[in-house]
């Protein structure tokens, strides 16, 4: 193997992760009609999809650490490409909803691959390799959106089924089956035995408990609940949205909207993580606050755009104009990117010894949005599905105002030192 062989491998690994994920989205039409779903129960559906992740990605960002990223990720894609064909096969709801439960975990691989990566490339070039991991990777929510629906069209009637979803659902478990192969026969877990054994050998309980609760990882954690969580939502969602909102009818219309936000939310995020690393290069601040905190400065900037963006969701929505919703809707998705991108700037730089770590928790925690959002989104007691937007944009705000507080100069100098859970031993720590 190489790193840019790897880089790859991990990659597309991801991303069908992220297809088969949310390989749902586009049917939800055809799924609640066959089994009676109100548009709430579409909602607890879409929030479900992220009910195992904060856990999962914490476990199997460890589980990397101790047994390599090439074992963990077969394993996972494995059992995800099971229960993805057991759920084509299922005649009652409960079957149906244990099954996609489930098949849902794919989405904890996304710490198992930047770990893979992290094993792989040096300091100076980890914040593009991730960059690209993650923001490709993501966008396979988009792929699933724009390839599904035109694939397996309604009115399927191809080998073993006659409904679109089940065709679907059973061979994209079919293609995870077979990239757990490849995963585990041409995947190496780091570049060197040295390295491998290192990583291994740091993979204790204590020092991830240490590293979970520094005032850092938490405010992070949470600006990733506002943002990978807020785009998990919306992957989920918007196809619902778009087609209940606007009366949008047509699945494939409905479903090619929705990809506009998970195009901008994936393929950007390169870019934020880009524009941290040039600012703190340049060492250039862009706001009167924050000063000599490069890094800080353009997260919180991208925390408050996708706060902005989020009342304009309501404010398009409400307009009753299908198209401005939808390009709406891709501004949040380049707020999120930008966030994320910046975010994951900032772990390997607060955390130079333990981003492997941080990642899990960060990429765990940031989950929890995906879970409570989509249910805020379809409740029965908002006028509309235009309101819950401006609801969860107002959750956001007290995660805005924490940033602010951990982001001053002083306090972003011990962020990575001062924390929750502290400990007697003395603890050697890089600046950021």
């Amino acid at each position: 193997m190489t790193k840019y062989r790897t880089l790859l491998l991990a990659t597309v690994g991801f991303n069908f992760s992220f297809l088969i994920w949310f390989s749902f989205a586009p049917f939800t039409g055809p799924i609640a009609d066959e089994f009676g779903l109100s548009l709430a129960e579409i909602g607890v559906l879409a929030s479900a999809a992220i009910w195992l992740a904060p856990f999962g990605r914490i476990l199997t960002g460890w589980l990397s650490d101790k047994f390599g990223a090439p074992t963990v990720f077969a394993i996972v894609l494995a059992y995800v490409g099971v229960f993805s064909m057991w759920s084509a096969f299922a005649e009652s709801y409960s079957v149906f909803f244990g099954t996609r439960l489930i098949v849902a975990t794919a989405g904890i691989t996304f710490v198992i691959g930047i770990q893979h990566v992290s094993e792989w490339f040096e300091e100076e070039e980890l914040g593009t390799a991730e960059g690209i991991y993650a923001g490709i990777g993501n966008a396979g929510a988009a792929g699933g959106a724009l390839i599904l629906p035109r694939v397996f069209p309604t009115g399927w009637a191809g080998p073993l089924f006659d409904t679109s979803w089940r065709a679907a659902f059973f061979y994209t478990g079919v293609v995870a089956i077979g990239l757990a192969v490849v995963y585990f026969v041409f995947g190496e877990a780091a570049k060197s035995e040295a390295k491998r054994q290192a990583t291994k050998d740091s993979a204790s309980i204590r020092e991830w408990l240490y590293t979970a609760t520094r005032y850092g990882t938490l405010v992070l954690a949470l600006a990733y609940v506002m943002t990978f969580g807020l785009e998990l939502s919306m992957n989920g969602w918007l196809a619902t949205y778009y087609r209940e909102g606007f009366n949008t009818q047509n699945l494939v219309l409905a479903s090619t909207f929705a990809a506009t936000f998970s195009v901008a939310a994936g393929l950007l995020r390169p870019i934020g993580g880009y524009m941290s690393d040039r600012l703190a290069r340049n060492e250039r601040d862009i706001l009167p606050f924050f000063t000599g905190r490069y890094r800080e400065q353009w997260t919180f900037v991208s925390l408050c755009f996708v706060v902005l963006m989020m009342f304009a969701m309501t404010l398009a929505g409400l307009s009753g104009q299908v198209l401005l919703a939808v390009g709406t809707g891709f501004l949040v998705g380049m707020g999120c990117a930008f966030a994320e991108g910046a975010i994951f700037a900032q772990v390997p730089a607060m955390f130079p010894d333990s981003s492997g770590a941080v990642a899990g928790v960060v990429g765990g925690v940031g989950t929890v949005g995906g879970i409570v959002y989509p249910l805020v989104y379809s409740a029965p007691f908002l006028a509309n599905l235009h309101l819950g937007y401006s609801i969860v944009a107002v959750s956001m705000i007290p995660i805005v105002l924490l940033a602010a507080w951990v982001f001053q100069p002083h306090r972003a100098e011990r962020a990575t030192d001062d924390g929750v859970v502290t400990r007697k031993s003395s603890v050697v720590t890089s600046d950021d």
